[in-house]
């Protein structure tokens, strides 16, 4: 009872680290149900709108500054709860929100929210990255690029694993954030960790920018006037700021863990399969095109080589792919993927296309340990269901693994019956798919869940209604 009651006190925030690496003394605090409010993002209000143009809810000034709330509120307790890195993050994280609430009160919400972004992530990162060392994570990411450079391979093979810490879980393009380091550049420059949130930031600004279109200017205007384009691309610099600064993403990026980027690559994906608008609000819209669709299959397949937890995006929009427009549409999404999969995996990864050796490694790191299917398994620890069946021992482990393939099961059949038909039914199915694996896997931690909820704030802050209706019309934007 005493070793349970510890356990409840460390896991006080109900988050830790999506990481297999990373022990629970170690492990992030992440927002909880009541702070993981879609990451949301200000600006103007709904009046600044013509009554026929498209608005974004979410980018209005009044709710933006309630999340922010609910932001500062996290914040501040886990600043009170939490310890270490963490308390660090939730330290600057406070300051980053209460001075960005008092700016947006009084003055611009633009401003306010780029300081946020500022104060709430960048600066507790680089303080990080300086005063502490690297997470065992990092440690991993940067011996796998010195293999990877001697050996051609990121994976210690059977035969020379010691330890849990021995094991990589991760696939050879996370490799990619460890290769200055390996190459001897010191410092921040050749920081795994600021390359991880270099890699999240670019791919998820460049989501928010391709779903959110110019849309027509009040009176009619055209899609493409310079009105218009400034709009939609402050909206696409509003969201992806609140979305970085948010704590489902900023912590993550604060301390460094590798979900953020798999996450980015994922809204990547979705942002690509939107189709293309061929008119303003409410009008028909065609299908995405061949370059779309294989775009959409090659961010998916970065993203699937980075970790694993993103594979469930293959078969979810695959079928959406198929269900809207068509098989051709859902096959070329494949052919993207699985040539972005190999391309990578043959140059970040050759030795496991030719030496067996090296691809039983790589099955052995990046998927047995994971489920904790090998010799050595990692000590981090959480309170989730299937982390609590499998310290009963071999019939809980089992039990989990049963419990994990049912939800993928019920996934699959999810599918078939009810195919998604537009990306917020495919974000839906993802998230509440990944969320049922995630309860119910062996060895998964409270972190893990960034994925439901980026994926839910994503899909919030591209929710589109009618300026000025009685009934909102709710859809996610059409592309450029």
């Amino acid at each position: 009872m005493a070793a349970y009651t510890s356990l409840l006190t460390r896991q006080l925030s109900f988050w830790s680290t999506g990481d297999q690496l990373t022990r629970y003394t170690n492990d992030a605090g992440r927002p909880a149900a009541g702070g993981s409010v879609p990451s949301l993002a200000a600006g103007a209000s709904t009046a600044a709108y013509g009554p026929e143009e498209p608005v974004r809810p979410w980018l209005d000034r009044r709710h933006i500054i309630g999340t922010y709330a609910v932001f500062l509120a996290y914040a501040v307790l886990f600043a009170v709860f939490s310890a270490g890195e963490d308390q660090v993050w939730a330290i600057w994280a406070s300051c980053g929100y209460a001075v960005a609430l008092v700016i947006m009160w009084r003055w611009s919400a633009t401003t306010a929210v780029l300081i946020s972004v500022a104060l709430a992530v960048l600066a507790p990162l680089l303080w990080l990255s300086v005063a502490y060392g690297l997470e065992d994570g990092m440690k991993v990411i940067d011996r796998s690029a010195v293999l990877l450079l001697h050996h051609g391979t990121p994976y210690f093979s059977s035969a020379q694993v010691t330890g849990w810490l021995s094991y990589n879980p991760y696939l050879p393009v996370m490799t990619l954030a460890g290769l200055l380091s390996a190459a001897g550049v010191g410092g921040l420059a050749g920081n795994s960790g600021v390359w991880l949130a270099i890699g999240t930031v670019v791919p998820l600004a460049a989501a928010f920018w391709i779903a959110m279109p110019a849309s027509p200017d009040h009176g009619g205007g055209r899609r493409d006037s310079p009105r218009a384009w400034l709009r939609s691309h402050n909206d696409a610099l509003l969201a992806t700021a609140i979305a970085v600064a948010s704590p489902v993403i900023g912590l993550n990026l604060a301390v460094i863990t590798t979900d953020p980027p798999v996450l980015a690559f994922m809204l990547l994906s979705l942002a690509l399969a939107v189709p293309k608008a061929t008119a303003a609000l409410g009008d028909a819209t065609t299908g995405a095109s061949t370059v779309r669709a294989v775009s959409s299959g090659v961010a998916l397949g970065v993203a699937c080589d980075l970790k694993s937890t993103a594979w469930l995006g293959i078969p979810v929009l695959a079928v959406m792919f198929a269900s809207r427009d068509g098989a051709r549409a859902a096959w070329r999404f494949l052919t993207g993927l699985v040539v972005t999969a190999v391309v990578l995996i043959a140059a970040l990864a050759p030795a496991v296309l030719y030496r067996p050796s090296a691809a039983v490694a790589l099955v052995q790191n990046s998927v047995l340990f994971p489920l904790g299917l090998t010799h050595y398994k990692t000590p981090a620890e959480s309170l989730l269901p299937g982390h609590l069946l499998t310290d009963l021992g071999t019939a809980g482990h089992v039990l989990s693994v049963g419990l994990l393939l049912a939800a993928g099961l019920g996934v699959a059949i999810s599918l078939v019956i009810r195919p998604p038909r537009d990306i917020p039914a495919a974000a839906w199915r993802l998230a509440i798919g990944l969320a049922l694996m995630f309860l119910l896997g062996p060895n998964v931690r409270f972190g893990y869940f960034i994925y439901p909820l980026g994926l839910l704030g994503w899909l919030a802050l591209n929710r589109v209604t009618a300026a000025g209706s009685p009934g909102s019309v709710e859809r996610l934007a059409g592309d450029r």
